[in-house]
């Protein structure tokens, strides 16, 4: 299932640069080796749509991260940090089951090592796999603070189904914390009412689970989602943060399983995405971004998109 990283896919532009100011992705990124690597954002890629499949979405998703890649290979550095390319899990013979144990402990490995792991997908089944990796190295108990789970989402992806989805994550992992008698602790920002059926709304209540539609999300009132989300945040010791790019207005990423009608503006997304990171205070652990499917992009757009969303995460 595991691949090692494809170095040949970091190409791009190389400026006359004698002091090393103008450098991009691809002159600064390294292979992961296991050990003895400075701390420092590795990208991870889950190649993998069966989930999507399972889920009657449209397939093409496990194509997404390398395509992602070479978006990023050519963008400006910014960052602070070492990067590194951790290579790509895939789905051998439709086992995603299999496919989200080895991510939870791929995740873990990085945790481990001060690594900040950035995932790439592939379909939305990704978070079960992101959120045990990090419930494993942190091993909360019942008297330990939640942790906080934040997904910018057009969808709750609460489905009930017999095999897991990429409609069924956040309810796969609300399972594990009640099994493991740990705080079920979720906020999902973009909610699109024609998109989740009055039982996804009713199963959300049951759980507690934070919520803003894509309808509240307008640039004129982003005060009340930044209230509750200091609130939300607040008694974290650690955050896990999922963009799924079908949250985005199709006009701006039309590349994913499920485009959306309206959707959460990519401004106010931005806005979203920095307010947490401040209000998290570097308690932002592992972050994944997941849906994009190359293979109804139009010219790269949707790719550079969470190409963009990769370096607001990172800087």
């Amino acid at each position: 299932m595991y691949k090692a990283p494809k170095m040949d896919l970091w190409t791009g532009r190389i400026d006359a640069d004698p002091d090393q100011t103008s450098l991009r992705w691809h002159q600064c990124i390294s292979p992961f080796i296991e050990k003895c690597q400075e701390p420092g954002i590795a990208l991870l890629g889950v190649a993998s749509d069966e989930g999507v499949k399972r889920n009657q979405g449209r397939s093409g998703a496990a194509d997404g991260p390398d395509a992602i890649r070479r978006k990023l290979a050519n963008q400006a550095y910014h960052l602070k940090y070492p990067i590194y390319d951790a290579g790509n899990l895939s789905c051998e013979q439709e086992n995603l089951e299999a496919l989200q144990e080895e991510q939870a402990a791929f995740v873990h490995l990085l945790l481990e090592q001060n690594h900040f792991p950035l995932l790439l997908g592939g379909g939305h089944e990704i978070a079960f796999g992101s959120f045990l990796g990090l419930e494993r190295h942190l091993q909360p108990d019942k008297t330990d603070a939640p942790i906080g789970i934040i997904n910018f989402d057009a969808h709750f992806d609460l489905r009930t189904a017999t095999a897991p989805t990429s409609g069924t994550p956040f309810l796969q992992i609300a399972e594990d914390c009640r099994t493991k008698e740990i705080p079920f602790h979720y906020c999902c920002l973009g909610i699109s009412e024609i998109a989740n059926t009055k039982a996804l709304f009713a199963q959300a209540d049951d759980l507690d689970v934070v919520y803003f539609k894509d309808e509240e999300c307008n640039s004129w009132q982003l005060s009340p989602v930044e209230q509750k989300l200091t609130e939300f945040i607040t008694p974290c010791p650690a955050i896990y943060l999922s963009i799924d790019l079908d949250v985005l207005p199709a006009a701006t990423a039309p590349g994913v399983s499920a485009p959306a009608a309206r959707g959460v503006p990519l401004p106010e997304l931005e806005h979203l995405l920095t307010f947490i990171r401040s209000v998290a205070k570097g308690r932002l652990r592992v972050a994944d971004i997941a849906e994009y499917n190359p293979q109804y992009d139009i010219d790269g757009c949707t790719a550079r998109v969470a190409a963009r969303l990769c370096h607001l995460l990172t800087r």
